[in-house]
């Protein structure tokens, strides 16, 4: 049923959650209770004077009577339809919900429809927390560091105090020697625990330390929209550094990142950029071409518009040789790891092996709702050439976002490491799924 058939039914909603009778209602609008009895069930039309009547009566405006729900409404109620599991024997499950009926069910149940779309997601949320949590408490250096010193300790209190309750009787000066151990070693048990739990605090908290540099200039990059007006326009890094409190060691990498952004700037300006955008579109190749500057560069320029370009339409991801990720610009269906290696199936990592090549290939991230993308990538060598030495090698990759429809029968299915991969059949696989492949 079509959106401007079910006003009707809209005014229908608003009058019983109102406790509005019919007959007042028709009363305060001018018209017969008969009459609007015919408008509420969608066989007569209704405009003009009299839905603004209508609604100035209930309270509300025409347009919530006309358009009904919201675009994004319908979108979430449709992706919630589409995330029905199967059964836990592997069947079917129950039948599937009534996607055509989404318009009317929102329009007749507005509220229904909200508490449906909220839980989704909430249910989205929750199932990102548990994918996040489970990648850093997997591979975050930190965290095994500190659940092995607490293990230590908890070893080195269980064997002290096992020697305390064999029995007969100990030399007082042993027996002193092991309870000042147990007390130093409860201690820095104490401390180990409250230090740990301050730093998983933080998974919350994403304005506190987040526990490695590197996250710090994730963190500043995001603040900015990684983009940054007065390197732009030919500011100094002091400018933009002037009100942050990082570290030393964030300092020093978050200089190389701008050091580059602001030799990008000046050799493509955005302006320059946004005008070849616009005649070839997204492909780095074609758009290194009409501008002249190489591919990686334009790459992490396109990574960097504007919020009025466009913003976070492209992400980004740069790795040196050894295969570790130096930048990361994740978006929301692709998210990049904090710690450990990424899919080994990525185009980025193949670049590596062909330098000065832009490779593409269509990716499907796995999920329960497998979201699309375009990818570009390209190794190109870093520093000054030297005699008989190898360049050093740093690879890019951009992700460019694709509707369904758009994509060949058989993109390549990627994910973001194997700890929370789904796909249990894959050669890149280095270890095992916490989940099991349903999708």
């Amino acid at each position: 049923m079509a959106r401007d058939t079910l006003t009707g039914s809209r005014i229908r909603e608003r009058r019983v959650m109102a406790g509005m009778k019919q007959s007042d209602l028709a009363r305060f609008a001018g018209i017969s209770p008969s009459y609007l009895n015919l408008i509420e069930h969608n066989r007569r039309r209704i405009g003009g004077k009299l839905l603004v009547a209508i609604s100035h009566v209930l309270k509300v405006e025409p347009s919530l009577l006309t358009q009904g729900a919201e675009a994004t409404l319908i979108a979430t109620l449709r992706e919630a339809a589409q995330d029905r599991g199967r059964g836990e024997d592997g069947s079917a499950g129950p039948p599937p919900p009534e996607t055509a009926l989404l318009e009317e069910f929102a329009g007749r149940f507005p509220g229904w429809a909200w508490l449906l779309a909220d839980s989704q997601r909430r249910m989205d949320a929750l199932e990102r927390t548990v994918e996040s949590l489970t990648d850093r408490m997997t591979h975050d250096p930190h965290l095994a560091a500190s659940l092995h010193e607490m293990l230590s300790t908890v070893t080195a209190i269980r064997s002290t105090a096992a020697i305390l309750a064999e029995p007969g009787e100990i030399e007082p000066e042993w027996r002193d020697r092991f309870h000042r151990n147990l007390n130093e070693d409860s201690r820095r048990l104490a401390d180990s625990s409250q230090a740990l739990v301050r730093y998983l605090e933080t998974v919350d908290d994403v304005s506190a330390d987040l526990g490695s540099p590197q996250e710090e200039v994730d963190a500043f990059l995001d603040s900015h929209g990684w983009n940054f007006a007065t390197l732009e326009e030919g500011g100094s890094i002091d400018d933009v550094l002037k009100d942050s409190d990082l570290g030393p060691v964030s300092l020093y990498l978050l200089e190389q990142v701008l050091s580059r952004y602001a030799e990008d700037a000046a050799a493509l300006p955005m302006s320059r950029l946004i005008d070849a955008l616009n005649e070839v579109g997204p492909d780095p190749l074609a758009l290194s071409l009409r501008v002249r500057v190489d591919p990686a560069r334009v790459m992490r320029r396109l990574a960097a518009l504007p919020a009025s370009a466009g913003a976070g339409w492209f992400g980004l991801a740069a790795c040196d040789a050894s295969g570790t990720l130096i930048f990361r610009k994740a978006l929301k269906d692709f998210p990049l790891p904090r710690y450990g290696a990424a899919c080994a199936l990525w185009p980025l990592f193949t670049a590596l092996s062909r330098p000065n090549v832009v490779l593409t290939q269509e990716l499907e991230q796995t999920g329960r709702d497998p979201a699309h993308f375009r990818a570009y990538a390209v190794a190109q060598p870093v520093g000054t050439p030297q005699l008989n030495r190898d360049p050093m090698l740093v690879a890019h990759m951009l992700l460019v976002p694709q509707e369904a429809a758009d994509v060949a029968d058989d993109p390549l299915r990627v994910g973001v490491s194997c700890r929370i991969c789904p796909r249990t059949e894959c050669e890149g696989r280095r270890e095992p799924s916490i989940l099991a492949e349903s999708f």
